[in-house]
């Protein structure tokens, strides 16, 4: 397998979007998260997702030029819009607008709806915690992407609808907690469909409902479907899945899961950044993180 050197990979990758037509900075911006995804050991969000992304600038359903449309804002909130933009490109910015309302808010919110795939959402916690923030952001596929049956189902409702939370502090870094809510992420599956390799039992269930170690049974029609996280219990993850869709589809005006849904287009999402100074201090939560740390390990 061949090796590469992160600089040459974003480099690549930057030349590819902007010959796609995708603005100088912008393009950095989407090629570096999508590097740093790999880096960290997410493929499933990593350059993988170039073909897609272009192909979707091509057909139109991904606008490049699009920008970040506040559509309406409070000392402590932000109701933002992203015209089918990169999501990247918005959620940074619609991150960046939060932190610094969080430096005068004990909390700041802001949704965001029509966005193409946002990508990991530990991205974000990392920003807020280098500014000594917590944060939690939820995601949805708004209302397509279906790949998650209810529990004893075998048709798909839902989608993989991811959460993260993310704490500064650490010995050797920030805190961040990023899964999906199904018992795989789609995009793990599609590495292995890509690469031509099984996936592992206990992850999917082909059209009849029945599991599979072929990552194409999920993409058939009709299609397979993920399972839900948890197992034996795998209500649990089927009702965070089920809550993450009202908040980010019903919270941000976009939308949840509907019949005969279109292709995939991108993600609602709602973003949480608080400021620990206006509740038990900053100097407190990192003790206390600390510590933690230490006895766990």
């Amino acid at each position: 397998m061949p090796t590469l050197q992160e600089a040459d990979l974003v480099q690549f990758s930057t030349a590819l979007f902007r010959a796609a037509g995708v603005e100088p900075s912008e393009a950095h911006i989407v090629a570096e998260s999508l590097v740093q995804a790999n880096l960290r050991g997410h493929d499933s969000h990593g350059v993988m997702r170039i073909p897609s992304y272009v192909q979707r600038v091509q057909d139109g359903s991904l606008n490049p030029k699009a920008h970040l449309t506040i559509e309406k804002e409070s000392a402590s909130s932000i109701v933002a819009d992203g015209g089918w933009g990169l999501g990247q490109v918005l959620a940074q910015e619609l991150m960046n607008r939060l932190i610094v309302k969080c430096e005068t808010s004990a909390i700041a919110c802001g949704t965001l709806r029509r966005a193409a795939h946002i990508g990991r959402l530990g991205e974000y916690a990392e920003m807020a915690a280098a500014r000594g923030f917590t944060s939690m952001i939820v995601a949805n596929t708004h209302g397509s992407g279906q790949r998650v049956a209810p529990v004893g189902g075998k048709r798909p409702r839902l989608g993989t609808n991811p959460i993260c939370i993310g704490m500064p502090g650490g010995a050797g870094g920030p805190f961040v907690f990023d899964i999906g809510t199904s018992a795989t992420a789609e995009g793990k599956v599609r590495v292995k469909k890509i690469a031509g390799q099984p996936i592992p039992l206990g992850l999917v269930l082909d059209p009849d409902g029945k599991p599979t170690t072929d990552p194409n049974q999920l993409y058939g029609d009709p299609p397979g479907t993920i399972l839900p996280l948890g197992g034996d219990q795998a209500y649990k993850g089927f009702g965070l899945a089920f809550m993450i869709d009202m908040l980010a589809g019903g919270l941000s005006g976009g939308e949840c899961p509907f019949a005969s849904p279109p292709p995939p287009l991108g993600n609602c999402a709602v973003f949480w950044v608080i400021n620990p100074e206006f509740f038990g201090g900053t100097s407190h939560l990192l003790s206390e993180v600390g510590k933690l740390e230490t006895y766990v390990r």
